[in-house]
């Protein structure tokens, strides 16, 4: 099976052929390349998706992180990320072993179909050549033939007129015998010719062209099995991440299992324990008897203010239970508390007396470490001078020595609070409450209360202002409530006219122009509570959003 003697007179379809033939691996690569793009494009996506949902530093998603599920989510998101990587190491590898393999083989190609067929076109033209140098001998052997014909019939009738001239018959004889000899030397040539032709047009059908057209078929499979193996690469390159892609789906399968909800709901208790014993019975007050009456001290009322100034006129005592109260409102709008936490109940307080404590042992560490450090530095340059002045490092080892003290101030300050919470001490000493910066004489009794006694008279746990926060605020309007088991519905929609960075606890960011949905409307202390999402939500300035409320919505009204 040869294209030379199959195809011999088919040159034009030939070359259409094989332009063709290149025009499908144009095809191919191109379709190669936008299959990369596509990669690219996907791998992209899956890296901002994963960024999207990655914690914010330093901000209460972090701080969720530590939740089984939450760590499990977050494993999905790295390995997610890595799954995106296997997609553009997908693109790679098709841009580097297909698409400029293929390029630069079909830029070969067509050269080596230019010259083939410039070969072909050349030996096509040269045996149309001697066709025509063949059809021209011909042409002149017939004509030379045919005038002899004529000079010999006109000797012939010259010889048998008697009228004519001897001179006149030998002129037309001596004619035709010419006429003859150019005859026969045109037969001579036609025949040469004709036998050159011959021999040139078994070479050319036999030999030149069949060469050419089987490099032209060598070329073409070249070209088919190339293809092939393209397309073998093109499915090599996916498998090979398939193992890859499948350390990653193990991996948030894995995630996924090492989600433990009994390990979940204990951090929601070391989270959220507060640390307070619940209310005991009430006692049964008798008031058919005429003596006077008593109240247990684990009764809601207002036990706790004899002795004690009597409760504002216009305060409103609810008797709830402190675990069920909202924090104050007052304490979220004003941000900031006592240095020692003791707006905190009992057993949250210990964990940020305990994280507080860790934090300046780890600075304390650090600073050992930089003086270790110097003071290794500072032997060195005394035993060689030429390195440096040991007397250079001194001003910095002093800077570290008073860093460390100070340190240490504050972590025995912090850890006389720890004590007194966890009872190892009885009360705060003098030397404790020295290194507070914060307590001066004038509320000295504030820092020596524990805990417990910043109940309120209805057994209910307030709050005892600092100094940053502490200011004149009528009791009713910062009145506690219960907590609703559901969300708070939406009464309207605002949207923010400037930006405000809630830097506060309670407080939430907004940017200019965006749109949120009411859950609070303002109650005077201009403050409107607003949400995000179904976990974003808190309270801005009235003065910096414009609010649409529902007019279905109770008390419901419009206000810039």
């Amino acid at each position: 099976m040869s294209w030379g003697t199959e195809l011999w007179d088919q040159f034009d379809n030939l070359e259409k052929h094989t332009q063709w033939g290149i025009d499908v691996l144009e095809k191919y690569i191109k379709f190669v390349k936008e299959r990369t793009e596509i990669e690219i494009s996907y791998a992209k996506q899956l890296r901002n998706l994963s960024k999207k949902y990655q914690p914010k530093k330093n901000s209460k998603e972090e701080e969720e992180y530590k939740y089984t599920s939450c760590k499990s989510f977050l494993a999905t998101l790295n390995e997610m990320n890595d799954y995106a990587g296997q997609h553009e190491v997908i693109s790679e590898n098709m841009t580097f072993q297909i698409t400029a393999e293929l390029t630069r083989f079909v830029q070969e190609l067509k050269q080596e179909r230019k010259s083939h067929f410039h070969d072909g076109r050349k030996a096509q033209q040269y045996i149309e050549t001697s066709w025509k140098q063949l059809e021209a001998s011909k042409r002149r052997f017939e004509r030379d033939c045919k005038e002899a014909d004529r000079a010999q019939q006109y000797f012939e009738k010259m010889d048998a007129d008697i009228n004519v001239t001897k001179a006149d018959v030998e002129k037309a004889r001596q004619q035709a015998q010419i006429r003859h000899q150019m005859a026969d030397d045109s037969k001579a040539e036609y025949s040469s010719i004709l036998q050159k032709f011959n021999h040139e047009q078994r070479e050319h059908y036999h030999t030149q062209i069949p060469n050419i057209f089987q490099k032209i078929q060598e070329m073409e499979e070249r070209r088919i099995v190339r293809l092939g193996e393209c397309m073998k690469t093109y499915a090599e390159v996916d498998r090979q991440v398939i193992p890859i892609i499948g350390k990653c789906l193990d991996g948030i399968t894995k995630a996924a299992e090492s989600i433990d909800q009994k390990k979940d709901s204990q951090l929601v208790i070391e989270a959220f324990k507060s640390g307070f014993e619940p209310p005991g019975d009430i006692d049964f007050e008798d008031f058919t008897q005429p003596m006077k009456r008593t109240v247990s001290e684990s009764s809601l009322s207002n036990s706790r203010w004899d002795g004690k100034s009597e409760p504002r006129p216009g305060s409103k005592s609810k008797g709830k239970l402190w675990p069920f109260i909202k924090k104050n409102k007052l304490s979220l709008k004003l941000g900031g508390g006592p240095e020692d936490f003791s707006n905190l109940p009992p057993e949250q307080r210990r964990k940020k007396l305990q994280q507080k404590v860790d934090e300046l042992n780890k600075d304390i560490q650090k600073e050992m470490d930089q003086r270790d450090a110097l003071t290794k530095m500072k032997d060195v340059y005394i035993k060689n001078p030429q390195m440096g002045d040991a007397a250079s490092v001194d001003h910095k080892l002093a800077e570290l020595g008073q860093n460390m003290e100070k340190l240490r101030l504050e972590a025995q300050k912090f850890e006389g609070w720890l004590a007194e919470v966890e009872g190892r001490l009885p009360v705060r000493t003098e030397q404790t409450r020295r290194q507070s910066g914060m307590y001066d004489t004038q509320n000295t009794s504030a820092v020596n209360n524990c805990a417990q006694d910043r109940e309120s008279p209805d057994g209910s746990y307030t709050e005892e202002p600092s100094q940053e926060s502490e200011m004149k605020v009528p009791v009713t309007e910062f009145d506690d409530e219960f907590d609703d088991e559901e969300p708070l519905p939406t009464i309207g929609t605002c949207k923010a006219l400037y930006t405000f960075e809630g830097q506060n606890e309670g407080t939430i960011s907004v940017t200019e122009g965006e749109m949120l949905y009411v859950i609070e409307e303002d109650k005077g202390d201009g403050w409107t509570r607003i949400r995000r999402n179904e976990e974003e939500e808190g309270y801005v300035p009235t003065s910096y959003v414009e609010v649409y409320l529902d007019k279905n919505a109770k008390g419901a009204m419009t206000y810039i």
